[in-house]
């Protein structure tokens, strides 16, 4: 049986999925066991140290700490409804369109209607998780600006952190999925750019996901002379100040 171009989907395909898959499963490794390796867990590293001096901070510097929060809810709800506007494309788009657009001869692959079908439905799928992680992490945002913005708060420390972070990963999960839809909207070129695209996206990845500064060592609010507006620090302040520097 002769070799046709309709089979290169069935080998190219499943190797550039695999690849993706492998490298974040790697990822996802590396991130459990040994997080400051990652760019994820060195960002982890510095929103803690935020949440602890926010939660210690007085009550007029929590304004900063909201307007910080509500930028990223502000971006997570963006992604979101982009994500809801081209899942709502391509829904329209399966309904009513022919789809002679993706079966021209130009294209080196499988262009049968079915197959087809399921890279509509693959890439419908990515855009829907996508839009479901922006808005869980825009949940996240939510609830920690009224953890933050509780007066007289008795909230630990950890809570918050925890839930700051939390909004951190589902951010990271719909972008991971919106790079998956890239790779497979090259699908509808054909398995060849689809799989090139994976091997590129891949590296690209790897480079910016990998950290290799060590981790910054944040001092603890207690050990810092505390500073008012307007005043001045005493001789022995200074001195204890340039010991602990």
């Amino acid at each position: 049986m002769a070799f046709e171009k309709e089979h290169l989907d069935l080998v190219l395909v499943p190797s550039g999925l695999l690849i993706m898959f492998a490298y974040h499963l790697f990822l996802l490794y590396r991130y459990l066991t040994v997080p400051h390796t990652t760019v994820i867990g060195f960002e982890n590293n510095d929103k803690r140290a935020w949440v602890e001096r926010i939660m210690q901070a007085d009550t007029r510097d929590v304004g900063i700490a909201l307007n910080v929060i509500s930028s990223n809810t502000s971006a997570a709800t963006f992604l979101a409804s982009v994500s809801l506007t081209l899942s709502s494309i391509i829904g329209t788009w399966i309904g009513s369109s022919p789809n002679n657009v993706f079966q021209s001869e130009l294209i080196y692959g499988d262009t049968r209607p079915s197959t087809i079908a399921i890279k509509y439905i693959c890439l419908l799928t990515c855009f829907i998780l996508a839009f479901s992680c922006f808005v869980q992490s825009a949940r996240c945002f939510v609830h920690a600006n009224y953890l933050i913005s509780t007066p007289n708060s008795d909230i630990p420390v950890k809570n918050v952190e925890m839930v700051v972070i939390r909004a951190g990963e589902f951010w990271s999960l719909g972008l991971r999925a919106i790079y998956f839809a890239i790779d497979l909207l090259l699908w509808f070129l054909g398995p060849i750019p689809m799989f090139v695209c994976s091997v590129v996206m891949v590296s690209l990845l790897y480079y910016l996901d990998c950290n290799s500064n060590p981790l910054h060592r944040h001092r603890p609010l207690g050990s810092r002379p505390v500073k008012r507006v307007g005043e001045q620090l005493t001789p022995p302040a200074m001195l204890i100040q340039g010991r602990v520097a």
